[in-house]
C-alpha cells in the first residue's frame, strides 16, 4: 500500500497520521513539556515516512511543539501539520475566527495552516455555518491552505458542502467497535468527494494484544482519558464478552500475517474507500509504535480476512446515532460520560419574547417577518407553532441544490425554535412539507425520516410552488411540550 494519499489537489498526506492529543494528557497535572526537546521525538516519525501530525487548540502545547519541529527542518514542505478550532457554542463573529486562526499560526510559527479543522457543538444554532463561512474567507486570503471538519455527522457535512464550503476531510471516530462511518457518512463522502480521517482506530489501546483475554476492568482501574472514553464505546457496542470475541478473531487474522492486533484493526479501517488516513495517537518520548504503524501499511487483507472480521463484528451492536453524536446527545461517550469536561452550557438559538399572559414568540430577524407580520414561532400555553421554514440564514440560501441538505437545515431551524422554548424535537406532533418540484419528494422525505426516526409525527407532503428562487422545500411544524 502507498504510504501517502492525495487529500486534495497537490496536498499529499501520510496514510498514518500521528495524533498528538495525548500531549494534553501528559500536561494535565500542570507541567508544560519543553517544546525544543519534545520536538526531537517527532523526527523518527518523519524518518519512517509518517509525515502528517494532528493537533488542536486544546491539545496542550502540541501546536507549539509541532511548529518548532517543522521550522527546524531544512525541507519544511515534507511535514503536514493539521490543527483544529473548537469554539464554545454560541454566536461566532468574523473577528473571533480571525483571532483563532492567528493564534494557531503564532503557536505553530507558520504563515499558513496546512489543514484547519472545525468542530461544531450545537447544530440548531446556525452560528456553526457562520464559522465555516468566515474560515473560507481566511482560506481565500491564504491563511489556511485546506479546510476540514471534525466530528460532523453526515447531515451537517452535507449542508456545509452543498452550501459551497470547500471541505476536504471530516475527522471522525471509526474502528472495529464503531462502524457508524460506513452508513450515511460514506455516502455523503462519495457524493461530494470528501475523505475521512479516522481516529480511535485502536480504541484507546483496547484494540491491541495488551487486552486480549483480560478481565473487564473497573472504572477506577482505567488510567487515561482515552481508556475511560473507549470503555464506554465497548459497553455501548455490546459489552466485554462481544468485544473479546472480536479481539480473538482479529488475533487469528494477525497470526496469519505475522502482525499485531493493532496492525489488523487499523488496516481494516483503511479498507473503507472513504477513509484517507487513520490517526494513531503518540505519547512523544514515552510510547512509540512507529515501525509497527509503518509496517501495517504493507499488510494486504484478502477477501477471506475481511469476511472473517466482518462475521465477528456481527456480535457487536451498532454505536447509537451518527458520527460525532457522542458529543451532542445521550449517551455521551466521552471520558466523563457527559459534556462536563468540555462545556459549561449551551446557549439557546433564539431568545423568546413574552407577548401575552400565556404567549411567547420568537423572531429570527428576517425582513420577511417584519413586512409580512409574522414570527418564526409562537408558544401558547404548552403548544408551539413553527412557521413555514425555508433553508434561509440571514441573506443566504443554505444547502445549494441539494434537497436533503435544505431539509436538514430547515429541521435544524425548527429544532432551534422549539428548544429555545424549552422543548425538544421529540415534542413535535405534526409536520407539513411543501416541495417545489415533486421529483425531490423522496430525498426530502428520507431526510425528514432520519431526523424524526422514533418520533414519527403526523405528516403531510405536497407539491407547491414556493416563494423565493432556489428554494426546494418548506416545512412547518407543531409541537406540544411534554412538561
Amino acid at each position: 500500500m502507498h504510504t501517502t494519499i492525495e487529500l486534495a489537489d497537490g496536498f499529499e498526506i501520510s496514510r498514518v497520521v500521528t495524533g498528538l492529543w495525548q500531549i494534553a494528557d501528559m500536561e494535565r497535572h500542570g507541567t508544560t513539556l519543553d517544546s525544543v526537546e519534545t520536538a526531537k521525538y517527532m523526527q523518527p516519525y518523519l524518518d519512517a515516512g509518517l509525515t502528517s501530525f494532528d493537533m488542536a487548540d486544546h491539545y496542550g502545547s502540541s501546536e507549539i511543539i509541532s511548529g518548532t519541529f517543522k521550522n527546524n527542518l531544512a525541507e519544511k514542505n515534507k511535514v503536514q501539520l493539521f490543527t483544529k478550532w473548537v469554539p464554545k457554542p454560541g454566536k461566532i463573529t468574523r473577528e473571533e475566527v480571525r483571532e483563532a486562526v492567528n493564534t494557531a499560526l503564532e503557536r505553530m510559527q507558520q504563515t499558513s495552516i496546512d489543514l484547519m479543522q472545525f468542530h461544531a457543538w450545537y447544530y440548531p444554532d446556525p452560528s456553526w455555518l457562520d464559522g465555516l463561512f468566515y474560515l473560507k474567507e481566511l482560506k481565500d486570503e491564504g491563511l489556511i491552505k485546506h479546510l476540514g471538519v471534525t466530528n460532523f455527522d453526515a447531515a451537517h457535512l452535507r449542508i456545509a458542502l452543498a452550501s459551497g464550503i470547500p471541505i476536504v476531510s471530516n475527522q471522525v471516530c471509526h474502528s472495529l467497535i464503531d462502524q457508524r462511518a460506513l452508513g450515511n457518512m460514506t455516502a455523503v463522502c462519495r457524493q461530494y468527494n470528501v475523505k475521512l480521517l479516522a481516529f480511535g482506530t485502536l480504541a484507546g489501546g483496547f484494540l491491541t494484544d495488551a487486552w486480549l483475554g483480560k478481565p473487564e476492568p473497573k472504572q477506577a482501574e482505567l488510567n487515561t482519558w482515552s481508556q475511560m472514553k473507549y470503555k464506554r464505546f465497548i459497553d455501548a457496542a455490546g459489552g466485554w464478552e462481544a468485544y473479546q470475541h472480536v479481539l480473538k478473531t482479529v488475533r487469528t487474522v494477525a497470526d496469519k500475517h505475522k502482525a499485531s492486533i493493532a496492525n489488523i484493526a487499523t488496516r481494516y479501517i483503511l479498507e473503507n474507500p472513504a477513509v484517507a488516513a487513520v490517526i494513531v495517537g503518540a505519547r512523544l518520548g514515552k510510547s512509540e509504535h512507529i515501525h509497527d504503524n509503518r509496517n501495517m501499511l504493507d499488510i494486504t487483507l484478502d477477501p477471506s480476512d475481511m469476511e472473517t472480521i466482518k462475521n465477528a463484528l456481527k456480535k457487536l451492536q451498532m454505536i447509537p446515532g451518527d458520527c460525532g453524536d457522542e458529543y451532542r446527545k445521550p449517551p455521551f461517550l466521552t471520558a466523563s460520560g457527559d459534556l462536563s469536561d468540555h462545556l459549561e452550557t449551551i446557549p439557546k438559538a433564539f431568545t423568546p419574547v413574552k407577548t401575552g399572559h400565556n404567549r411567547e414568540q420568537i423572531f429570527s430577524g428576517t425582513e420577511w417577518e417584519e413586512y409580512a407580520g409574522y414570527c418564526r414561532a409562537v408558544k401558547v400555553d404548552n403548544r408551539i407553532h413553527v412557521s413555514g421554514t425555508t433553508a434561509t440564514h440571514g441573506s443566504l440560501r443554505i444547502g445549494g441544490n441539494d434537497p436533503a441538505a435544505q431539509t436538514h437545515f430547515i429541521i435544524d431551524k425548527i429544532e432551534g425554535a422549539i428548544t429555545s422554548f424549552g422543548g425538544t424535537l421529540a415534542d413535535v406532533i405534526r409536520t407539513r412539507i411543501f416541495v417545489n418540484e415533486l421529483s425531490d419528494w423522496e430525498a426530502v422525505a428520507r431526510a425528514h425520516g432520519e431526523r424524526f426516526k422514533d418520533i414519527n409525527p403526523a405528516n403531510t407532503l405536497v407539491e407547491a410552488k414556493l416563494v423565493g428562487k432556489g428554494y426546494m422545500v418548506e416545512i412547518e411544524a407543531e409541537a406540544v411540550l411534554s412538561q
